[in-house]
């Protein structure tokens, strides 16, 4: 057995089914060796897309997705996807080859210092020396990025060390690693605490953010809030914890959230922060949260407790854990007239929208679509305005929001949606993207169309880099530079190119007859919908 070999044998042994990648003569080895398995590999067209679809298996699957490519321009092409599962805390590994040992540091042909350029991007990384640490390190690496705060790991391999033989292979059965061991449960006293807290409050909150996903406790958190009839509201990657029409819930915070939510922030005097960064995104003013209340702040990850604003009760531990024992503690609260005030902020402070006939109305029409989806289907948001449009207006039901929220890298949509397809392909899939992020990522309708993965994709198409625009509509007062896209592509001629199925929508009144025709089918299809180029995301 040679080291590429091992490399293989370990990923079989963390249950690998599929890996994403782009080939190269410093992973050759490695590919060489994983024709001999029966894991699939998706050939990317670009190698910043195998992190963006390891990224949406590993939201769907719970289990890290798995990226490779080659040395040089190959691993820093996949650094900006490194940056955005580490920005939302995805777990992936990221295995790269390099130069032989004794080339490193001789800029060698396609060497790239890939370990240093990612280090601010990763929970950790390695170099590999030795081809028999390979198995200790490889288990190592799929531990760290699935457990505590999950994030990217990644692995970079030099071509001696893949070719080199090993002497014995020995998979380990557990890691014990002395300076890696995160909290998991919530500690009592806080806990109790918290439970005090709830039983003093008048207007107590529950804001919820992606680490409640990825700890897989949307169960536990709408169990709690359904029992003590505590109002939800999320940050963007909390999308979906609650289903969207969830009594309980009220909607998305943050500078492009709903009004009615951010009033619920500000208005609190309990305010629950659960799996949530607390970044500037979700809330632009931290004294938001801290004035005239009481604020808890329960993450698994010590480092964010207090690293954007202090709180009144600090709560290392997994949110699943956490949320099970504050279930099971005796509290008596009533807040039937919060209840009410926020029932009347959501209907009084909704945003008011006055679309052009003459177009798509992306708001209708997002909600339209989202409706006629499977009750479980998953929705793929890239970034722009596409992204607060489906923010606001998607109806999650049982299904899973998926969009880059921390890092916000156009482009996102469409690989990320292949892997949530590859992760559970009964699953509907539909990516929602802008024409400006679309192409950023349209080369991969080669990828869904050589593997047979079947990926709906809307265009939102208004010529435009429609968020860019409406920032400078605001701060430079019309003076728009360099976000004109003329130029862009015929889609019906793309598709067509990809031997895509297409379909066009101009203004609302088909709409209806159209997203059924796009849904009908389990297969991949192109919709593009016609947008007022100056369409706004709140006011429209």
């Amino acid at each position: 057995m040679i080291g590429a070999d091992a490399m293989v044998k370990c990923l079989e042994e963390e249950g690998v089914k599929i890996i994403f990648g782009y080939p190269g003569a410093a992973i050759c080895p490695f590919y060489d060796s994983i024709l001999d398995t029966d894991i699939r590999t998706i050939l990317v067209r670009t190698e910043q897309s195998a992190a963006h679809a390891a990224n949406g298996l590993a939201r769907v699957s719970g289990e890290p997705g798995v990226c490779v490519v080659t040395s040089g321009p190959g691993a820093t092409n996949i650094i900006t996807g490194i940056a955005t599962a580490f920005a939302d805390s995805i777990p992936l590994i990221c295995i790269t080859g390099q130069v032989e040992s004794d080339l490193i540091g001789s800029d060698a042909f396609q060497e790239a210092d890939i370990t240093g350029a990612v280090e601010s991007f990763v929970k950790y990384s390695y170099l590999i020396k030795d081809a028999n640490e390979i198995p200790r390190i490889f288990k190592e690496a799929f531990h760290i990025a699935n457990t505590g705060r999950k994030g990217p790991v990644l692995i970079d391999v030099p071509l001696d060390i893949q070719n080199a033989a090993i002497s014995k292979f020995n998979y380990p059965e557990k890691v014990n690693m002395r300076t890696y061991k995160p909290t998991v449960k919530g500690n009592m006293v806080q806990i109790k605490k918290v439970a005090k807290e709830l039983e003093k409050a008048k207007k107590p909150l529950i804001c919820v953010g992606g680490g409640v996903l990825l700890s897989s406790a949307e169960k536990e958190i709408r169990e709690f809030s359904e029992k003590y009839d505590i109002p939800v509201v999320s940050t963007m990657m909390g999308i979906g914890v609650m289903p969207s029409e969830h009594p309980m819930f009220y909607g998305m915070v943050g500078n492009n959230g709903a009004p009615c939510a951010n009033r619920a922030m500000k208005e609190s005097d309990l305010l629950i922060m659960v799996g949530a960064r607390v970044a500037d995104r979700a809330v632009s003013h931290p004294n938001m949260i801290t004035n005239y209340k009481v604020l808890v702040h329960i993450d698994v990850d010590p480092v964010e407790i207090g690293k954007n604003v202090g709180s009144h009760i600090p709560l290392v531990g997994d949110a699943g854990h956490i949320f099970k024992d504050l279930g099971a503690q005796e509290i008596s609260c009533e807040h039937e007239e919060w209840l009410k005030a926020l029932s009347e902020y959501k209907t009084t402070m909704a945003v008011k929208r006055s679309p052009d006939k003459n177009y798509v109305d992306p708001a209708q029409f997002i909600t339209k679509l989202s409706r006629k989806m499977e009750d479980d289907g998953i929705y793929v948001a890239d970034v722009g305005q596409n992204q607060i449009w489906s923010c606001s207006y998607h109806i999650v039901k049982n299904g899973r929001f998926l969009t880059s929220g921390g890092m916000g890298t156009m482009g996102y949509s469409i690989p990320a949606a292949i892997g949530a397809k590859l992760a559970d392909e009964k699953k509907q899939v539909v990516a929602v993207c802008g024409d400006g992020s679309f192409q950023m990522s349209m080369m991969e309708l080669a990828t869904m169309k050589q593997h047979d993965v079947p990926v709906k994709i809307v265009v939102l198409k208004n010529n435009y880099l429609g968020m860019v625009r409406e920032y400078q509509h605001y701060t430079y007062k019309d003076k728009y530079s360099a976000v004109d896209i003329s130029g862009s592509p015929d889609l019906e001629k793309l598709a067509a190119a990809y031997d895509i199925d297409f379909l066009r929508l101009y203004n609302m009144e088909k709409a209806d007859e159209v997203i059924d025709r796009f849904l009908k089918e389990d297969n991949s299809m192109l919709l593009e919908c016609l947008i007022n180029p100056m369409d706004l995301v709140m006011g429209g």
